[in-house]
């Protein structure tokens, strides 16, 4: 079978690699319909994070579970399924606070497991999945072709973004700055709009997205930065800046950014993947009583309440997806994505 491996800095390839077995009696073996790229790949691809050898990449999927273990229970050959980009038992203590993606027995797509053996990335025609009946979520039957690409946000965009508000405390009324204008940061509109919030000021200097974020729910749109940029949330939001920053970047500059458009008391939800040095002035957010929570998005434990938003289209994140190719083009995904052509690419084997 043919899987997309990184061998070094904007350095994709797609090889044929061995099919994945059922290794473990919890493991099932997943044939992929769609793939992405995301935000967080291109770290490795611009060298941020170097790949020191060939490897699997990828780690946002959905598909049909082909073969299962003897002991998974809670999926099914011809099941489709949600892998988020975490794997996890989803029973383990850290899983039963929520925290999946701090699971005591997990892994990551693309890496070695605790028991330093290699789990598959994403980027394939088919993928073993460990501890299957934690990490996968299987649709109640067969959905429509055309709710895979929302379906496959699940996986990770749509969840992080929403754990962006929801650490953030977004609730009915408030008022939201999204930082980023990305997949996850577009997400995020969605997801404040989702839980009531009245004022979404998406900070964003480009058409498409910007056309976007309206479309998610945002009433209000940045183009500056900076000084710059504080000065018109604040114009916008009554000179005291935002209930909520949701900040989708991961760099020292875009965290300054959400703090400094947070008002006194306020709080600052972040899922953006340190890339930069993000830092955190504890002077500032002591004298301001500013709140920061966030990090790795436990997208595992969202994606059920996400799902059902997604089957009875209250919610379409979908539409972050403005590229489709073909696996065989997946060099090309990941340079639209790299050079901004793209907001987000989905991969069809």
């Amino acid at each position: 079978m043919r899987a997309t491996l990184i061998h070094g800095t904007r350095d994709i390839r797609l090889a044929e690699v061995p099919d994945p077995t059922v290794h473990l009696p919890g493991d099932a073996v997943v044939r992929v319909v769609a793939s992405c790229v995301c935000g967080s790949d291109l770290w490795p691809y611009r060298g941020v994070r170097p790949a020191t050898e060939p490897r699997r990449i990828g780690h946002e999927f959905v598909g049909i579970v082909e073969e299962v273990g003897a002991e998974v229970r809670t999926v099914a050959p011809g099941d489709f399924v949600i892998a988020p980009f975490a794997i996890s038992d989803n029973t383990c203590r850290h899983c039963r606070h929520g925290i999946t993606t701090s699971c005591e027995n997990g892994a990551w797509w693309g890496q070695p497991d605790r028991h330093g053996v290699m789990v598959d990335g994403g980027q394939g025609e088919r993928v073993r999945v460990p501890l299957a009946d934690g990490t996968l979520v299987a649709t109640p039957e067969q959905p429509d072709p055309a709710l895979v690409p929302s379906l496959l946000t699940l996986s990770d965009v749509m969840g992080t973004g929403h754990h962006a508000a929801v650490s953030a405390g977004v609730r009915a009324g408030s008022t939201v700055v999204v930082v980023g204008d990305g997949a996850v940061g577009l997400c995020a509109v969605l997801a404040a709009r989702r839980l009531g919030a009245e004022r979404i000021v998406a900070m964003s200097r480009h058409a498409a997205r910007q056309e976007l974020a309206r479309a998610f729910g945002a009433t209000d749109i940045v183009a500056e930065r900076g000084a710059e940029g504080v000065s018109a949330v604040k114009e916008l939001l009554g000179g005291i800046g935002a209930d909520a920053v949701l900040e989708c970047v991961g760099t020292k500059e875009s965290m300054a950014q959400a703090l400094d458009s947070t008002r006194p008391g306020g709080y600052v939800g972040y899922v953006g993947v340190p890339a930069g040095g993000p830092e955190l002035p504890i002077d500032k957010m002591f004298g301001g009583n500013i709140n920061v929570a966030g990090g790795v998005a436990p997208v595992r434990t969202y994606l059920p309440e996400l799902l059902g938003d997604v089957l009875s289209g209250a919610i379409d994140p979908g539409r972050v997806f403005d590229l489709e190719l073909p696996l065989d083009e997946v060099a090309e995904a990941y340079a639209a994505m790299d050079e901004r052509r793209a907001i987000k690419v989905l991969l069809r084997p």
